[in-house]
């Protein structure tokens, strides 16, 4: 093997195990020079080196847990400046006296943290917005039981099902872990992939909060097509291409 070959290797699996899990649209734009039948071998390589994860449509670092979407804390210093412009202007979205849904997520975590101290009914699945909900005094903030993921500090399975059945939602800020064109949002964990799509069959608005970064990837579990959210939050780099397919869906974008 040639040094400038492992070199090149050595690169995308640092790429990979930063960004934890990539499509391979994600890894052509950051090696352009490099065609795409060479990317794919490096791949291959990487893979069977045991190095790589590699998945359809892309590749996985080796330290991302199938079945989870991965630890809490990393993802929230990944995109931060992204998630901070995504929760400014999700912020601005919640009204007073109404009921508000916060999904688990670093994203709506950090929307936690922003939003105004209103009169309304905040609910929310979520450990880490729980936590930064709490420092509100106005808002009447309840928890909803479930199963504990250590992973994503939330809770869900079948008892958060049960319990969101019971509740009107005014809007939802559904976390997002990916989106793909082929097979919509979705998420690495089967129980909260079934959780989300409870919550969004009792709201009466959807709020996506997604980054660039999350366009493109694939995720093991559907959540859902574009046409169950009504708005997209994000951070003014989301792909033309993606917010073509929201404005066909008539999807408003923020």
């Amino acid at each position: 093997m040639s040094a400038g070959m492992e070199e090149r290797r050595t690169a995308i699996e640092t790429f990979v195990n930063e960004e934890r899990n990539i499509s391979f649209a994600q890894l052509k734009a950051k090696f352009p020079e490099v065609s795409d039948m060479t990317l794919r071998t490096d791949l291959k390589a990487l893979d069977r080196e045991r190095r790589i994860v590699r998945v359809h449509g892309g590749a996985r670092s080796v330290g991302h847990v199938v079945g989870t979407d991965g630890l809490i804390d990393e993802r929230r210093i990944h995109n931060v400046e992204a998630k901070r412009v995504i929760a400014e202007k999700a912020a601005r979205l919640v009204r007073p006296d109404t009921t508000v849904f916060f999904d688990s997520g670093s994203t709506t975590t950090e929307l936690a943290g922003l939003v105004p101290d209103v009169h309304a009914l905040f609910i929310t699945n979520s450990i880490t917005c729980v936590g930064e909900l709490a420092r509100l005094s106005n808002a009447q903030v309840i928890m909803c039981g479930g199963a504990l993921n250590r992973f994503s500090m939330s809770l869900s399975g079948g008892r958060a099902v049960e319990a969101i059945k019971n509740i009107a939602i005014d809007t939802l800020f559904l976390g997002v872990t990916s989106y793909h064109p082929d097979s919509g949002i979705g998420c690495g964990v089967d129980e909260e992939a079934t959780f989300k799509r409870a919550c969004i069959e009792r709201a009466g608005t959807v709020v996506a909060l997604m980054d660039a970064s999350k366009v493109g990837r694939r995720s093991t579990f559907k959540v859902c097509g574009l046409a169950a959210v009504d708005i997209v939050v994000g951070d003014d780099q989301l792909p033309p291409e993606f917010v073509r397919r929201c404005d066909e869906a008539n999807v408003q974008v923020l």
